[in-house]
């Protein structure tokens, strides 16, 4: 029995969705067709590509190794049989970092639209630690991080330079001197984001360098909520100076030097076969 590409696609929509279901939904086929197809595909492999895990379909190591290889023969055939002037179509799945997301991906994405006005753009919003999830998963063609990170799978280049940037209310004790030494961070409430998104590690990572440490916090994971709750009095936040400028320029919150190192890097996720749109887009974020 020969491969085919029907075979492929539900292979590589069911290691993305993780429900046959919808991968059935996706290449227009039943539950019962796209489920035989899968399963020839293994016995030609002579090799299981999935485990059941509850409702979902967990990929085996097998299929982790087979992914990347069948993405790239899907963009080549892609674009076998798309050969007109737009060099590039279909969807381009990137998954971004919450301040990536707000400030820098909406222009990028506009701009690549400019020249590739045929791609369509699924955009998925979470932490450096899901967006690593996604691209893990093959949910994802880019992934965008804010945080330092790390998984052997997949291909993670350092970007461009960010700065994050303690903040209060212009009403907190601290305001009038704009300073905050490290002895006197356990003394204040901290409004900071969750566990496992990059703004979280980075300051983590700064406070254990110079040996200081928080006794209360509250977590958030909306940039949104950290603001507002800061502006309304409830502590020290902690954000990209992106996230955070035009509320110090209005005077609504006031922000703080300190002796922690809050510089970053933000980083672009690939899989080490990267699908062919998403390599166009990695091109566009080299010269960003």
């Amino acid at each position: 029995m020969s491969l085919s590409i029907r075979q492929l696609k539900v292979f590589e929509a069911t290691a993305r969705l993780q429900r046959l279901t919808l991968a059935a939904d996706e290449q227009a086929l039943s539950q019962s067709a796209a489920s035989q197809s899968l399963k020839e595909l293994e016995q030609t492999l002579n090799c299981p590509l999935f485990m059941r895990v509850g409702r979902e379909l967990q990929i085996t190591d097998a299929g982790l190794d087979l992914l990347p290889k069948v993405r790239q023969l899907l963009g080549v055939l892609q674009h076998i049989e798309n050969p007109s002037s737009e060099q590039y179509q279909g969807t381009l799945r990137i998954a971004a970092s919450v301040t990536i997301a707000c400030y820098l991906l909406p222009k990028l994405i506009a701009d690549f639209l400019q020249d590739y006005p045929a791609v369509i753009p699924d955009i998925q919003i979470a932490n450096t630690q899901t967006v690593i999830s996604q691209l893990e998963k093959g949910q994802a063609h880019v992934g965008l991080i804010e945080g330092p990170a790390s998984a052997t799978s997949l291909t993670i280049t350092p970007w461009i330079e960010d700065q994050l940037s303690l903040f209060c209310h212009p009403e907190h004790p601290l305001s009038h001197a704009g300073f905050i030494a490290v002895e006197e961070i356990p003394h204040y409430r901290w409004i900071l984001r969750e566990t496992g998104s990059g703004t979280r590690n980075v300051f983590d990572q700064a406070l254990q360098q110079v040996g200081g440490h928080i006794k209360s916090h509250l977590s958030l994971n909306r940039q949104e909520a950290i603001k507002q709750s800061v502006r309304a009095g409830l502590g020290i936040g902690c954000l990209s100076r992106m996230a955070i400028q035009e509320e110090l320029d209005a005077g609504q919150l006031r922000q703080l030097r300190s002796p922690l190192n809050l510089n970053r890097r933000l980083s672009i996720v690939t899989n080490p076969t990267p699908h062919p749109l998403g390599l166009a887009f990695i091109e566009r974020l080299r010269v960003f």
